[in-house]
Parts: structure tokens; C-alpha cells; sequence
């Protein structure tokens, strides 16, 4: 039985389940990263670092809410602040305590965080700080680096990931496009040529690199982004959504010692619920602040509502997260398993002669196959001194070895990589472990290794 056979045999449920939602959904998906053919698998109910799809399978999960979920399901601190929060009101239409408490705990955490306004999702959270950006300087250009996301609205879904490749997604206008700037990562010149015309509101990036690191930054980078950005007058701008809370306490700004201008943040901010916030320099976020002066208020501020922003559940339930790993002990945890994730899955490639590797940094990881790669040396971490940038995976090979995990009880973010929690086991190492050994052989018997 063939990788895709035993796929099919094995969630005859979640077939059924698919047939309903293509009735409702455009190729029966609400989040692009969720389309897997021939069906994705459905989830019943989940709990700490597992979840059981509706054909009763376990699953050792590596999606954890898109890295939303940094201590895992159903945590029963957080649980138990929604639970509570939910029986006093889900929605004020009012200020409250809860909102004052998260946006403080924000401020303690992150080195940027003079001031913070919450938003309901990333995307909105990096659409805010241009505009905020834009808005403080007085210029309309923006900078972004090739392969970076930043969400899906025009400024930056719309926005070239480089001078040969198409555009990200349909329905952006050029007008949309026009004031945006894509560059190669890295490529510090570039940027430099850009800020020396004038009209550069902001530089914004992933501070780990493209796609979640996929594609890894040189911390080096950072600092001298950093410089530039701040002898030109430019906004710098960390997305900090996948990375902030995850890969230190402080995020990539506290792992490298480089503070941007704004940061924008959603995922593990929320814990676990929907969330966002851009949080930075006091006289930047004051571009949204009401002066009392009828002109300004109404001409010049930075407008911004939304009906669920700060909701009082996405406040207990962020501002209990993190409260919990604010002292850094589920980080030692999680980066502790994943340096043991990717150590031996790498010892595994090298032991059955695979071409391909295994690299990440503190709690995340990417995997490579078929392709020849440099291996990670004394750590996790994308070799830097190696001259390259990790290949692509076939992506008919990723699609496979998604199957192929899935068959044998782990569900991967997306095709190829994984978040580790801060309550993933030893145990659960083991199991992904087992997994992926059982799914290279599996590759092979199909033919595509």
C-alpha cells in the first residue's frame, strides 16, 4: 500500500468530512496552509501536546495553533481564564482591567514595548505599523525583504518576492504595489540605495528570516539594519509573530539585543485565542492618540478601530500565557527537546544514507529532503558559514512526507517543519522519532527518495 492509499484508508471520516466543506469553502479550506490533498485530516479534540483526528488517531502535533499554542492545548491555567472570563461577559463594548494587565505584561516583556495597541490577527497587526510608519514620517515607501510574509494585506501579500517571480496574490492593485519595495535578503546595499532617496517610511522584516526562517538571517544583519535604518530617519519594523514570546522570552529583539522601532506581534500573544498587537516607541504610537485638537483628530490621527480588539477572552487568555513563561522555564524546555528533534533526525538522515537535512533554532525547525544540504554542526542552527540558503523540498515530496507523518501519528506545520511546546515530552521526541524514520522508509518503497 502506497503512502497515499494508506492516507486514504486510514481517514475515511475526515473524507467525508472534506466532501461536506468543499459545499462551503473555496477548495474546502479556511487557511491556505491547511489545503493537503487529496483531504486534509479533521481534528475532534486536542489536549497538551497531542490532538485525535475524528477517525480516532493520536497525533503528536508540531502545528500547535500555527505556533500560536506555546504551551500547548487546553492548557488549564488558560482554560481556566476563559472559563471564567466567559461566565462575566465575552464583550464589554467598554474598556476593562484584563486589557490594562495583557498590555502590561507585553511592556515588561518586550524590549521595544514603550506603548501597545491590540489588534485581532497578524496581518492587521503589520498593516497598523506601516501605516503607523508612514503616518510619523511622512513618507509613503516601505521595505521588505524577498520571501518575508507579513500577512495578506495589499502592502505586502501583493508585494514581488523578487524581480522574476510573480506576484504573491491575485486582486492587488499596481496602486497598491506602488509604494512597496521587495530586496533580497541580506542585501544591505539594496536597502541603503533605497533609504538614501528619502522617501522610505519603514524597513519591515522577519528578524530570524524568510518564512519563519526558512530561509535564515544572519543576526549581523540586524544590527547594521538597525544602524542604517536609524541614520536615514526609517521606522524599523520587527514581525515579530512567529518569533515574538518563542524564540526567547523578549522574542528575537531580547535573543540578538537589536530593538526596532515598532514590533508586531499576534500568535503566542493571544494564548491561544485571537490576538495581535504592534507595541514600540511612545512618539510613533502616538500617531494614534487623540490630542483635543478638532483638526488633528480628525485629519491627522492614525485611525483605528475594530470591534473585537482586546476582547476580554483573547486578555485572560493572553495575559495569563504570559504570565506563565515569563520566567523562561518552558523555553529551556521546548529549545532543549527540539535541539534533541533535530540532532537525531539529522543522525537518522546521515544513518540510512538520505540526501537532505534538519535545521531550526530554539523551539522550531525545518526539514529538507532529496536535496544535498550542509548539516547543522554543534547545534541547530542553518550552517552560516556554509555560503548557502537551504534548498526547496520537491513539493511533491513534501506533500508526501506530510501524508506520510500523518500515517504513522504526527501532524507537521504546514509540509515541512514543526513548533515545539513547552509541554512536548521526551516521549513525544521519541514518537517523531519513530515517525520519521518510518516515513523516509515509506518515501523510498514509493519511489521518491
Amino acid at each position: 500500500m502506497s503512502i497515499l492509499e494508506e492516507y486514504v484508508a486510514r481517514h475515511p471520516r475526515s473524507a467525508r468530512l472534506y466532501e461536506r466543506a468543499l459545499q462551503s469553502f473555496p477548495s474546502g479550506v479556511t487557511h491556505d496552509v491547511r489545503y493537503v490533498t487529496p483531504f486534509p485530516v479533521y481534528v475532534e479534540h486536542a489536549r497538551g501536546s497531542r490532538k485525535w483526528d475524528v477517525d480516532g488517531h493520536e497525533l503528536v502535533d508540531l502545528v500547535m495553533g500555527h505556533g500560536a499554542l506555546f504551551l500547548g492545548h487546553a492548557h488549564p491555567e488558560i482554560t481556566r481564564a476563559v472559563t471564567e472570563q466567559a461566565a462575566r461577559g465575552t464583550h464589554y463594548g467598554a474598556c476593562h482591567e484584563r486589557e490594562v494587565e495583557w498590555a502590561e505584561w507585553v511592556r515588561r516583556l518586550v524590549p521595544s514595548a514603550q506603548v501597545v495597541r491590540f489588534t485581532n490577527s497578524g496581518t492587521e497587526a503589520t498593516l497598523m505599523a506601516l501605516r503607523l510608519a508612514r503616518s510619523y514620517t511622512g513618507r509613503h515607501k516601505v521595505i521588505k525583504f524577498d520571501y518575508h510574509f507579513h500577512g495578506w494585506h495589499d502592502a505586502v501579500a501583493g508585494a514581488r518576492y523578487s524581480d522574476s517571480d510573480a506576484l504573491r496574490s491575485a486582486g492587488v492593485t499596481p496602486g497598491a504595489l506602488q509604494d512597496t519595495i521587495s530586496v533580497p535578503q541580506g542585501d544591505l546595499q539594496a536597502v541603503e540605495r533605497h533609504l538614501q532617496s528619502g522617501q522610505v517610511a519603514a524597513v519591515i522584516l522577519e528578524p530570524t528570516g524568510a518564512s519563519w526562517g526558512t530561509l535564515p538571517l544572519a543576526p549581523s544583519f540586524l544590527h547594521d539594519l538597525r544602524e542604517l535604518t536609524r541614520r536615514h530617519d526609517t521606522v524599523l519594523v520587527f514581525d515579530e509573530v512567529i518569533t515574538g514570546f518563542r524564540v526567547s522570552v523578549g522574542g528575537a529583539q531580547g535573543r540578538y539585543g537589536v530593538v526596532p522601532d515598532l514590533t508586531c506581534l499576534a500568535k503566542i500573544v493571544a494564548g491561544g485565542l485571537p490576538g495581535g498587537c504592534v507595541a514600540g516607541r511612545a512618539d510613533i504610537m502616538s500617531m494614534m492618540a487623540f490630542r483635543g485638537d478638532s483638526a488633528w483628530d480628525a485629519r491627522q490621527r492614525v485611525f483605528h478601530p475594530g470591534t473585537f480588539n482586546a476582547n476580554p477572552l483573547s486578555a485572560a487568555a493572553g495575559s495569563t500565557m504570559l504570565s506563565l513563561i515569563a520566567d523562561g522555564t518552558y523555553h529551556r524546555h521546548a529549545d532543549g527537546l527540539n535541539e534533541r528533534l533535530v540532532r537525531e533526525m539529522n543522525a537518522t538522515l546521515a544513518r540510512l544514507e538520505v540526501p537532505g537535512c534538519v535545521y531550526g533554532l530554539a523551539s522550531y525547525f525545518h526539514i529538507v529532503l532529496g536535496e544535498e544540504c550542509p548539516r547543522p554542526q554543534g547545534g541547530i542552527e542553518w550552517p552560516a558559514d556554509s555560503g548557502r540558503q537551504p534548498p526547496r523540498m520537491h513539493p511533491e515530496l513534501a506533500m508526501n512526507l506530510k501524508r506520510a507523518m500523518l500515517n504513522h501519528g504526527v501532524d507537521l506545520m504546514g509540509l515541512s517543519g514543526g513548533f515545539v511546546s513547552g509541554v512536548h515530552t521526551e516521549a513525544d521526541v521519541d514518537a517523531v522519532l519513530e515517525a520519521f524514520e518510518a516515513s523516509i522508509h515509506d518515501l523510498r518503497r514509493d519511489g521518491l527518495l
